[in-house]
């Protein structure tokens, strides 16, 4: 071997060893998506989005019935918060309502399911009786139950219809009697129709086409033909026609879709200035209690049209928020009703999901002008306690049909108390096992009942 210049001999150069392939690095939106389907499809999901997602709404409305109120509590000399302490009234006994019926087993639904129907009947009479009855913007539809406190039947009537059409269904469905047409209409479209009808005997058209959406939620869930479902669909449609096109003031209200202009003698008064209110609310709304519309030129500010002022305080933002609430509490009804094996649950869940979308559909619709004023309030956020109290007890009925679920039952069976895990803590590993070995075994024990007992 040749020397170098130096004389000494060259240096052999280590050679260069390949490098290893480095792995492709993941796309940050495919791993978000990924992680955030794997939450999607826990078992808890819908009891969480069903809870959280309610007391959202609720506390929400709380804060927006006191913005929105205000004016009109001073209007009628009265104190500012009147409104106000009234819903909190009644919010925090539906909360009891609430907790109750989450608690509930699902044999005691299906029990107090006629019962309620034959209160709710003999009260929709009691309206009609002069002297009891109290007459509210022209609709006969409440009881005075004294002082300044009223109770409105017909929304005790929507869940009665949902309990008791989900169980008739649910026990026609056992012995194999759906597929035969008279045991799928009867006697569930009759008792409906009777409730329409006293319901329409008010004048309360609103509350008329959300029992009828109940109606049919629960045709379809119980799988009724499409001809079926048609004629029924027919003739339902074909009476509404009827009845708006009898009344003027009905009339004067399909008018107002779409208006800009209030029109001759003001008819389309507040219709347009809930336009005007989303109109002037923006991005992000002039502010919470900034609202200029609820200063006597929008109707009804508080109730029907509380969206309107939503979007004028907290903007797009906020409504879209409002909306993406509602739209998760609908996701999660329809996965409790698609993933359960009993039929009850099935229906009852679909009627309260069905309930509850399209009253907020409804209402939401006819403040953006897209649909007629149907005087419908917003659910869990709108002004009025009667309205309020039987929509939380149906919420905890999901709540309670979402923990009902084997999965989600023993998710929950795995969790530990941080009582005990403090306890534990504090006596030390050798008596930290007995406790936390005691309360799995004794969960994993009420996990293994059957699904209709807590």
């Amino acid at each position: 071997m040749p020397g170098s210049r130096t004389g000494r001999p060259p240096v052999q150069r280590a050679s260069k060893r390949p490098t290893a392939a480095r792995p492709p690095r993941d796309n940050p939106l495919r791993t978000l998506y990924v992680r955030a389907r794997k939450a999607w499809d826990r078992p808890l999901t819908a009891y969480y989005l069903i809870l959280g997602g309610s007391l959202l709404i609720t506390v929400l409305g709380l804060v927006m019935v006191y913005s929105a109120s205000q004016i009109t509590a001073l209007q009628l000399s009265l104190p500012g918060s009147y409104f106000f302490r009234k819903q909190f009234l009644a919010a925090c006994i539906g909360g009891v309502l609430l907790f109750v019926a989450s608690r509930m087993p699902v044999r005691l639904h299906r029990a107090l399911a006629y019962p309620m129907l034959a209160g709710s009947v003999f009260l929709m009479i009691l309206v009609q009786v002069p002297g009891i009855g109290v007459a509210v913007n022209g609709n006969q539809n409440w009881i005075s139950v004294g002082g300044p406190f009223q109770l409105q039947p017909s929304e005790f009537g929507k869940l009665a219809l949902v309990l008791w059409g989900a169980d008739l269904l649910a026990r026609k469905q056992d012995k194999r009697l759906l597929t035969q047409w008279k045991h799928m209409l009867v006697p569930l479209v009759p008792v409906a129709f009777m409730l329409l009808g006293l319901i329409m005997l008010g004048g309360d058209m609103g509350t008329a086409i959300i029992l009828t959406a109940i109606l049919f939620g629960l045709l379809w869930l119980a799988g009724a033909p499409t001809r079926l479902f048609g004629g029924v669909l027919s003739i339902a449609v074909t009476l509404g026609f009827i009845l708006i096109k009898t009344s003027p003031n009905r009339m004067a209200r399909l008018a107002c879709i779409g208006a800009t202009d209030p029109g001759p003698n003001d008819q389309c008064w507040q219709a347009v200035h809930g336009i005007y209110a989303l109109a002037s609310g923006g991005l992000f709304g002039s502010g919470l209690g900034a609202s200029v519309e609820k200063w006597g030129q929008l109707p009804e500010a508080h109730t029907d049209f509380i969206f309107a002022v939503t979007g004028e305080e907290l903007g797009l933002a906020g409504t879209l928020s409002v909306l993406a609430l509602f739209a998760a509490l609908g996701y999660a009804g329809i996965r409790v009703a698609g993933r359960t094996e009993d039929p009850f649950v099935r229906y009852a869940a679909g009627g309260v999901t069905t309930w509850i979308t399209a009253q907020a559909v409804i209402n939401v619709g006819a403040v953006l002008g897209l649909l007629p004023i149907a005087g419908v309030p917003l659910p869990l956020f709108s002004y009025g306690g009667s309205a309020l109290l039987p929509t939380m007890f149906a919420i905890g009925l999901l709540i309670a049909f979402a923990r009902d679920d084997p999965a989600a039952r023993a998710a929950l069976a795995m969790r530990q108390p941080r009582f005990g895990r403090k306890r534990a803590a504090v006596r030390g590993s050798a008596g930290a096992a007995g406790p936390r070995r005691w309360n799995t075994m004794r969960r994993r024990a009420s996990a293994a009942r059957s699904s209709g007992e807590r």
